[in-house]
């Protein structure tokens, strides 16, 4: 399998070691020993999983995985030294996959890599049929439950009303297309709409709260003026 895997530890021995590993299994790797560079290269290239150490000489791992989240989905997995929960809880509070404790089997950072590269690319060849079995959407990062009835934000619950997800789950169903007030009012409320209701408005504006989304740039859900919402499907992810 190939792919692009970032790699970022000051040790310089960890990151050389994990590079040789993923390499022998046909792997791309770029590598740096400190943040800076790192974020750099986030910038110029497309990734396909991030490997980040939280300890840096410069930027630490958890600023770096913030910025990858401003504008990237694909995983991130954190190295750490500490078996502190704190550390993992932030960790996937701002948007990491998974977490390795030093020490550390390279083979075991290189089965994590293929598990989260393979449920990476699942989610995006195979999303309808996974919707269909699991009755979940996975829109970057935005996880929306109906068997559970639980929403989550990069591994963070997010707690809606019933009717706000009943909203978010209409707009993940249709995800790509725009969606009118009046068509989500009469399916999620099943009442006529009337013209002036700011009903939905209202509902979407605290949807977007509880995502933490800002209000003139939203990355989930959108407003196209004069016509609806909609959530954009994810078109980051891609056949590696």
């Amino acid at each position: 399998m190939d792919g692009k895997i970032l790699i970022v530890d000051d040790e310089k021995e960890i990151a050389d070691l994990i590079e040789v590993y993923l390499v022998n299994d046909g792997y791309t790797v770029y590598k740096f020993y400190n943040g800076s560079d790192a974020l750099k290269c986030i910038n110029e290239t497309e990734m396909d999983l991030a490997i980040l150490d939280i300890m840096l000489p410069d930027i630490d791992g958890f600023h770096i995985c913030q910025k990858i989240r401003e504008k990237f989905f694909y995983p991130v997995i954190m190295l750490t030294a500490k078996v502190e929960d704190t550390d993992k809880i932030m960790g996937l509070a701002i948007g990491a996959d998974d977490y390795i404790t030093k020490p550390f089997n390279p083979l075991e950072v290189v089965a994590r890599v293929k598990t989260q590269l393979r449920r990476y690319v699942n989610y995006n060849n195979s999303g309808r049929k996974i919707v269909e079995e699991t009755g979940e959407h996975d829109i970057k990062g935005l996880v929306i439950n109906k068997n559970t009835h639980k929403c989550t934000l990069y591994g963070k619950e997010i707690l809606l009303t019933p009717i706000e997800f009943s909203i978010l789950w209409y707009l993940c169903e249709h995800s790509g297309n725009v969606i009118s007030s009046e068509e989500l009012f009469e399916n999620v409320w099943g009442e006529e709409f009337i013209d002036n209701n700011n009903t939905v408005m209202a509902h979407i504006g605290r949807l977007r709260e509880k995502l933490g989304e800002p209000a003139k740039k939203p990355k989930f859900i959108k407003t196209v003026w004069g016509v609806g919402y909609t959530i954009e499907q994810d078109k980051t992810r891609k056949k590696l």
